[in-house]
């Protein structure tokens, strides 16, 4: 048996500082209704999963971070949002990409550049996008199509911060609907 972490194998940049288990309290969504604002506040837990790598065409190697995040209402203790997914790290470019899956049947696979001083994941897409996407049901590209979906992410030691905009085309009209936590880390 090797005494050997197998995270400490894997050049994750700045995804090593996601892996563990977050929590955080503090949480508010602004979302959509059909004539009004509605505002949750809300808690989640986020795990976040070392993976290893990968190598894409056999010349591009890839860090994956598997995550899963669970939010609940304050208001009622039910879960409102589950989602699944992974950041990935392309050290040969400073690209960090984050795809989630929701079980709304819409997929997004957001992009981009990461700043080492900056301390931030910053990715977006676009469902007009060539490189950064969003993929989605008939149902949800006539009733609720989401548009664009941006995030900035922050980790400082054992907090994390994040706000991010998914803008929906729903109820006939455009909205950004917005989520934003700040987390401890629990684990």
């Amino acid at each position: 048996m090797s005494d050997v972490d197998p995270v400490m194998l894997v050049d994750y940049g700045p995804l090593r500082a996601l892996i563990g288990v977050w929590e955080g309290g503090e949480g508010t969504d602004i979302s959509p209704e059909p004539d009004a604002i509605e505002e949750n506040p809300y808690y989640e837990t986020i795990v976040f999963e070392a993976a290893g790598d990968v190598t894409n065409a056999e010349t591009q190697k890839l860090a994956i971070v598997r995550y899963h995040q669970i939010v609940k209402r304050k208001r009622n203790d039910e879960v409102f949002h589950d989602q699944i997914g992974y950041w990935t790290w392309d050290p040969s470019d400073n690209t960090v990409s984050f795809s989630l899956a929701i079980p709304r049947a819409v997929t997004v696979l957001a992009g981009g550049s990461y700043q080492p001083d900056s301390k931030e994941l910053k990715v977006y897409a676009s469902a007009e996008g060539a490189d950064w996407g969003i993929s989605q049901s008939p149902f949800m590209l006539e009733k609720a199509k989401t548009t664009a979906f941006e995030m900035v992410l922050k980790v400082d030691g054992d907090t994390m911060h994040y706000r991010q905009t998914t803008s929906l085309s729903i109820y006939g009209r455009e909205f950004p609907h917005t989520d934003e936590n700040t987390l401890k880390r629990a684990a």
